[in-house]
């Protein structure tokens, strides 16, 4: 299902005295969070000022955290973005869990994780079983997030307790 917020980060520490801050970002890298106007943070809206790339985290400015002071008390809260800001046709793992998932119209369970490795992500489904399929086209065959459903192709070893 659609989320209205995303988590996108956390804010680590302060940058200066005059209100930025470092964001570690949980999305697929900095440079994503620099196309958003607006944040929400503890359920209150901030609009970017600045936003800019320092390594692997972001370095933001928002508007109306003016001093270090103010900044600092920012430390450790989890930075949310808009989901209508993002790109169309881009799903978020916090999206896809309790997705329910399908094998030949057949619905084997419901989307519990989101696993990240190196090559790919790996959805893990429960049902009646346990599934690890990974998020690759070969095994996803539809993401319907209007209806929350998956479709799936299974292969032999994708349940986990197959012996």
């Amino acid at each position: 299902m659609k989320l209205q917020f995303i988590d996108a980060g956390e804010i680590v520490t302060t940058h200066g005295v005059r209100g930025e801050m470092k964001l570690l970002p949980w999305t697929d890298g900095p440079d994503f969070l620099l196309d958003f106007k607006r944040v929400r943070i503890d359920g209150r809206d901030y609009a970017i000022q600045d936003c800019k790339i320092q390594k692997t985290c972001n370095l933001i400015k928002l508007q109306g955290i003016d001093t270090m002071e103010a900044a600092q008390a920012m430390k450790g809260k989890t930075v949310q973005i808009y989901r209508d800001e993002a790109p169309e046709g881009l799903i978020f793992a916090d999206e896809l869990k309790k997705m329910e998932v399908y094998c030949e119209d057949k619905m084997i369970g419901l989307i519990t994780d989101v696993l990240d490795y190196p090559g790919n992500s790996v959805y893990v489904v429960k049902g009646e079983r346990e599934y690890m399929i990974p998020a690759v086209k070969a095994f996803i065959l539809n993401t319907d997030m209007e209806a929350n459903r998956m479709d799936v192709k299974l292969l032999e070893g994708m349940a986990t307790d197959e012996g």
